[in-house]
């Protein structure tokens, strides 16, 4: 390990913006100590917003200089990457701001039930070939059910036709009501003040000429999700592995 990753690692143990919580705990049966009571962390009533695989923070910052009116934690097992985040926020006193180290799919061990309002999930690996890894799969959709409100809403922002297609054929299966999509954020709506948000990766997306997409819908909880079956064609810029383009792009 690099002594750059190592300091790093030190800097988020000192973070006052940063929580971590150990895997041994979670194998051992224990909840997160911060489990329903997140507003008392924050320290005030404000929505509770979620960024899911927020790497290195950026729009979980940008959103919550937006929303001063909301809190955002944005949630990463890579804690080299969530630094830059984190020291963001910090150097520029942002108190709605903070962040989480931990796996995705143990987040009922982190939020309570009807304690998150919204959830972010941007640019997400569409996991072509591992449905029950995506993070828009239905098994993940019912798990956000339980921890959010029940007008609670999931946002995808994601440069893959593959994924977005999915999503779309995810709620229209599982009948779950859909707020808003769009096959072209910039194209469409590139005035909208949270959609327009650039990661420094989603630029690298928009230079290669792709277009972004977006789709917003409400999760339900229910005993059991539909899984679509349709045969989806798969990305062609990124057949395999997510940073390899294919000699056709």
């Amino acid at each position: 390990m690099g002594k750059n990753k190592l300091a790093k690692f030190a800097d988020m143990e000192a973070f006052e913006n940063v929580l971590q919580f150990p895997y041994s705990r979670i194998a051992a049966g224990e909840d997160f100590e911060n489990r329903g009571r997140w507003n008392a962390v924050f320290g005030n009533d404000n929505p509770i917003v979620l960024e899911l695989g927020c790497g290195k923070g950026e729009y979980t910052v940008e959103l919550a200089k937006k929303n001063p009116d909301k809190n955002f934690i944005g949630i990463d097992i890579k804690g080299a990457r969530m630094w830059t985040g984190a020291k963001s926020a910090l150097e520029q006193k942002l108190r709605n701001v903070m962040f989480l180290r931990c796996e995705i799919e143990f987040l009922s061990k982190f939020f309570a039930e009807d304690e998150v309002s919204e959830i972010w999930i941007t640019f997400p690996d569409p996991q072509m070939k591992k449905c029950s890894k995506r993070l828009v799969s239905t098994r993940f959709v019912g798990m956000y059910s339980k921890i959010l409100k029940d007008d609670g809403i999931v946002h995808l922002k994601t440069d893959s036709p593959f994924l977005y297609k999915y999503t779309e054929l995810m709620t229209e299966h599982n009948k779950l009501q859909v707020l808003r999509k769009t096959d072209d954020i910039y194209g469409i709506c590139p005035d909208d003040e949270i959609l327009s948000i650039k990661t420094n990766y989603e630029q690298q997306w928009l230079q290669r000429g792709l277009t972004i997409k977006y789709i917003a819908f409400k999760p339900e909880f229910k005993e059991t999700y539909i899984e679509p079956q349709e045969e989806i064609e798969f990305d062609s810029y990124r057949s395999y592995n997510r940073f390899r383009r294919t000699a056709n792009q």
